[in-house]
């Protein structure tokens, strides 16, 4: 038995929580795959699964030769592609992460229109606002809202999306509109946990100039969505990127406050590992994201990538 069979099959097992249903997706017996499976075990002097007549679970182990594993295997199948079939001809498994909000307004339709144009590639999205460790974690690529400071990952501009400061119209009936950011820190604002510095805020003079002001408030939320409500119900003062605001500023339910004082823009890039070969199927993902932007007239407020 070679390698990459004992592999391939114990990443299957690992994917599909069985291994009937691995031996189905390989269309091997369920006897074979055990064997396979067994058979690495014995190779490698450690157990990288716990078995049991209901439930199967990986060990310690199993979850750090998982995450090698499967990127050795996708390695694999993007040089046979590429060498088979030509870079043009994207197939293979896909696994992208994306923000939780950004990724429910705007991923479903991009990612449809990708697999129109090619069938062969299998996506599987998965949206966590945490930074996700695309490496460790076997990701082939991820989509991020933010300003960009690792320089272990390659970056490809997909839009620039605006920062906005806003609040209900009764929320600031009840408290008086702020006329300068630094009167925010005498107002309950709804903070943002994912970043460096969630009670810092910082924001840009009509003189260029710039500032930071610290902030407090009764909610803190790691899911934008949740914080965008909040204001909605009148709790608080929000930052948001325009595109989770956009609704509820056209009904009415939140306005926009200290318009004068400019935020910080946001960029929305793909990034993806430094490799000496880029996957045929990532990089045939991101050029059509590239181009689905571009053409977005209802995309996140941007001035363009």
């Amino acid at each position: 038995m070679d390698r990459f069979s004992e592999i391939r099959a114990f990443v299957t097992v690992a994917e599909q929580g069985s291994f009937a249903a691995a031996a189905d997706r390989l269309d091997l017996s369920r006897a074979m795959v055990t064997k396979l499976v067994s058979a690495l075990e014995a190779r490698l002097g450690v157990r990288l699964m716990h078995r049991t007549t209901r439930r199967l679970s990986l060990t310690e182990a199993g979850e750090t030769y998982l995450a090698q594993g499967g990127a050795l295997l996708a390695e694999l199948e993007d040089l046979d592609a590429l060498l088979s079939q030509g870079a043009s001809k994207a197939s293979g498994r896909l696994r992208v992460t994306a923000p939780v909000s950004f990724g429910m307004r705007f991923l479903g339709r991009a990612i449809a229109g990708f697999q129109r144009q090619h069938p062969q590639v299998e996506v599987e999205l998965s949206l966590n606002d945490r930074k996700v460790d695309l490496v460790e974690e076997g990701f082939d690529l991820a989509i991020r809202v933010s300003n960009l400071a690792d320089s272990s990952l390659i970056a490809r501009p997909l839009a620039k999306v605006r920062d906005r400061l806003c609040a209900s119209p009764d929320y600031l009936l009840r408290h008086g509109v702020p006329q300068h950011p630094d009167e925010l820190a005498q107002h309950d604002c709804l903070i943002y946990t994912l970043t460096s510095q969630p009670n810092l805020w910082e924001y840009q003079c009509l003189d260029g100039s710039t500032g930071k002001v610290r902030v407090k408030g009764s909610l803190r939320a790691n899911n934008g969505d949740i914080l965008t409500d909040a204001a909605i119900q009148g709790m608080g003062i929000t930052r948001q990127p325009e595109f989770l605001l956009q609704q509820a500023l056209e009904t009415g339910q939140l306005q926009t406050i200290l318009d004068d004082f400019g935020l910080l823009c946001l960029d929305v890039s793909a990034v993806y590992p430094v490799r000496r070969h880029v996957p045929g199927k990532v990089r045939v993902f991101v050029d059509f994201l590239v181009e689905f932007f571009a053409q977005q007239k209802n995309s996140p407020s941007y001035d363009g990538p």
